[in-house]
């Protein structure tokens, strides 16, 4: 992926970050907020190409970030400089407290021995979205395609109702719901794969 390319996808990705309610409440308030947006879009996309994680439709419309993952991974010590970047330049000292208290239970949803596919990110700009749409459909064969040739559980957890239908809409089950300290509700779901001898 090329300077240009890759500065698109960051683009789009901080334009989809600032709908969802979760990067809302990441992002710290006050002046410069767009910058924040984008430094978090930058994070992410450049974490996807470093574990190949990175999903793009046809016409470069819907990204996604689904990583092979385990609780493993999950080292506070290894990403420590990491984090604290994020800190000062995303999230601000006094929600680090409150964000780390919520991944702590939504990590706690999804498998504490092994191996699974994370949907981290899942974003279709407006004028290309709809479950019947071809960006939607064409995603969807591709986090279905991961699923199977891993042959590994997918998770995913939004706090927008229709997403978690749309999710539900393309096989995915809803396994858990969660009161979110926001107010909101947080839908948990998984999509398992076909067996292998199906």
């Amino acid at each position: 992926m090329d300077k240009h390319e890759k500065q698109e996808i960051i683009d789009k990705v901080t334009t989809l970050l600032k709908e969802i309610p979760s990067s809302m409440d990441v992002v710290k308030e006050g002046g410069n907020r767009d910058r924040r947006f984008r430094y978090l879009a930058t994070h992410m996309v450049e974490k996807a190409i470093q574990k190949d994680a990175l999903i793009i439709s046809e016409n470069r419309k819907g990204i996604a970030i689904l990583f092979k993952t385990s609780k493993k991974d999950n080292n506070i010590w290894k990403d420590l400089w990491t984090q604290l970047a994020l800190v000062i330049n995303v999230t601000g000292i006094k929600n680090a407290y409150r964000i780390i208290k919520t991944q702590d239970y939504i990590k706690k949803q999804r498998p504490q021995n092994s191996e699974y596919l994370y949907c981290w990110f899942w974003g279709i700009l407006k004028d290309s979205r709809g479950a019947d749409t071809q960006v939607g459909k064409e995603m969807k064969d591709e986090f279905y395609r991961r699923a199977k040739k891993y042959n590994l559980p997918l998770y995913a957890e939004t706090r927008m109702k229709k997403n978690a239908l749309v999710y539900q809409r393309f096989g995915f089950k809803l396994f858990h719901e969660w009161a979110h300290p926001s107010g909101d509700t947080m839908y948990f779901l998984r999509y398992d794969p076909p067996k292998k001898d199906q």
